[in-house]
Formats: structure tokens, sequence, C-alpha cells
């Protein structure tokens, strides 16, 4: 016969684990918990420019590479030492967010390290050219500003911790394969950040559609930071008071304003007209 010890009260109980007085046991977030084994749906990049972005990048460890036959072949081109597990289509589907337009291609990879503000600011040209959001929470749109950013020569992309989207395969495949080349870069306080900006000899330009002046107007040079505020709210009070001068896009149509990332676009393209072209892809 068992036995079973009763605590004082008579009820029985199971067996105890002891620990520290008002300590409770640790727990694991629950997307850190993925069942079966599987990574969560939102680790995966997906999408050729992506994933064959991340590929070349050395700073990324790839895990697990899925395609379909027709995505493999089209893989080897940019990637010539990519070897994907060949699946068909409803494989992928089913490792990643529902809806995801994958093009064949899903990867896990180990996420690159972002330099820190500190390390960034310490480093880069005279005409360093920076993007600095704002409460900008879509990834599509955070996605679309670091392509933009990478085509026009942006060196990061700087974002507070809260209030900004998480690095998914949505903000990547929104990117296009900028995410490689274009460092998002968190940091706890946006204000103080800016200060950090200004000290290292940032002109801070804040993008707002009631500036008196437009952003060709304003004539700056040397090192900027473009500071963009949330689509419709704009920026914050105290975020448009740390910036030097407010600037506006010159729209003439019925339509004054635009989403935030097409804004973006047309920014970074204005301020780097007249800046050496240092494009790496010109022989």
């Amino acid at each position: 016969m068992v036995k079973i010890k009763l605590p004082r009260d008579g009820r029985r109980t199971g067996r105890q684990r002891s620990r520290p007085p008002g300590k409770r046991p640790e727990s694991r977030p629950a997307e850190s918990r993925p069942r079966d084994g599987k990574a969560p749906a939102d680790r995966w990049l997906y999408g050729h420019h992506a994933v064959a972005a991340a590929l070349n990048n050395p700073a990324r460890r790839p895990e697990r590479l899925l395609a379909t036959a027709n995505a493999a072949e089209r893989l080897k081109r940019d990637c010539p030492k990519a070897r994907p597990e060949i699946v068909e289509r409803p494989a992928i589907d089913a490792v990643l967010p529902p809806g995801a337009v994958h093009q064949g291609l899903a990867l896990l990879a180990t996420p690159p390290a972002a330099p820190s503000l500190e390390d960034l600011l310490a480093d880069g040209p005279a005409d360093a050219l920076l993007v600095v959001l704002d409460q900008v929470t879509d990834p599509q749109n955070v996605g679309a500003i670091l392509r933009s950013s990478a085509a026009f020569g942006a060196r990061a992309v700087i974002v507070p911790r809260r209030h900004a989207p998480s690095v998914t395969g949505v903000l990547a495949k929104a990117a296009s394969g900028a995410l490689e080349h274009v460092p998002l870069i968190e940091v706890g306080n946006l204000d103080r950040a800016l200060r950090q900006i200004k000290q290292a000899g940032f002109w801070c330009l804040g993008l707002d559609a009631a500036a008196d002046r437009s952003i060709a107007e304003a004539g700056l040079d040397g090192r900027l930071a473009l500071v963009m505020g949330a689509e419709g709210s704009g920026l914050r009070r105290l975020t448009a008071e740390r910036c030097d001068i407010l600037v506006r896009l010159p729209t003439r149509g019925p339509i004054g304003t635009l989403n935030v990332s097409n804004a973006a676009a047309v920014a970074l393209y204005e301020l780097s007209r007249n800046r050496p072209d240092r494009d790496t892809n010109k022989k």
C-alpha cells in the first residue's frame, strides 16, 4: 500500500518542489515555447529578396532553409552555395504566418547584431545621414523606410524600443533585403538619443506638413538626421522641439500629405541629391 502524506488541512497534494520564500517559478514567454520543436512563425524570413540578402550576410547563421523546386532554382543565381530543403508549398505555409507571400522561400536564421548608437555616432563620414522614427509602428512602413534608407545612403534607422515593430518576416519582406545593409537601432529614450545625435554634430530635421519652409529651402549639409513621426499624428511635441528645424515636402496637388514611408523616400532623395555618390553597385 502506498502512503500519501496529507497536509494539516487534510487536503491531498502532489509532490511539492521547494523554492525560496516569495519567489515565483520562472516561466518562459509564450512565443519562446514553440510546440513540437517548431520555431515561432515571426522568426522566419520569407520572400526571395529578403532570404537571398540574409543568406549573403556573413553576420547571420542560417538554421533552416525551405524552398520549392522552382524557388530553389531561382535562388541559385543569387546564392550559389545555398542548400535548401526542397519541399512543397504547403510545408512553407505551415511555418509562416497566415497569408505570408513567401514566393516559395523561407529562412530561419540568427539575427545580425546591430551596433549601439554610441558606436554608430563615433564612426562615419562628415556627411552621414540617419533616419529617426518617432512611434512609427507599422512593420511594413518601417520595412519600406529601411529600403529607401538603403537606396539613398542612410547609415541607420533609429527607433524607440517601445512603440516600434519587432523585426519579423513582415518587416524584412517589406525591406526587401535592406535589413542586411541598414541597421535598425533601438534606443530606450528617444529624446536622449536625439540629444546624443546633436552632440555628435548632426542637424536634426523634423518632417512636418505644417512647417514654414520646404526641405529643399532648408539648405543644410553635413551630418543630417531626418526625424519622422507616426502617420496621422506626426511628430510628438517634445520630439519636434528637440529638432533643430522643421521642414515639409513641397506638395502641390489636392492631397497634401503622403504615407510615412513614401514621405521618407521623397525626403531622403532630396537630402541625398547634393551628396557624394557612394553607390557601390556602380563600376
